[in-house]
């Protein structure tokens, strides 16, 4: 029989100053906020929310969610 291995899911939550709001190009990577990373992507938008809002008055911060799953096995 074949045993499946199961995936796990990661998300990194983390946000900065970046240099032109339509895109995520940080303005300085070396201070890039991390929030955290999470095993469910429903944690992981609770975090981005939360962040976000508390800097929603400033325009060039932005937070993003990265699927770490995704770059650790790009075959899935």
């Amino acid at each position: 029989m074949e045993e499946k291995e199961s995936k796990q899911a990661l998300y990194l939550v983390m946000g900065g100053r970046v240099t032109d709001p339509r895109n995520v190009t940080f303005s300085d990577p070396e201070s890039i906020h991390v929030a955290g990373v999470f095993s469910s992507y429903e944690n992981a938008v609770e975090a981005w929310r939360s962040n976000a809002q508390r800097t929603v008055d400033d325009a060039e911060m932005k937070y993003v969610i990265v699927h770490l799953h995704k770059l650790l096995d790009p075959e899935a």
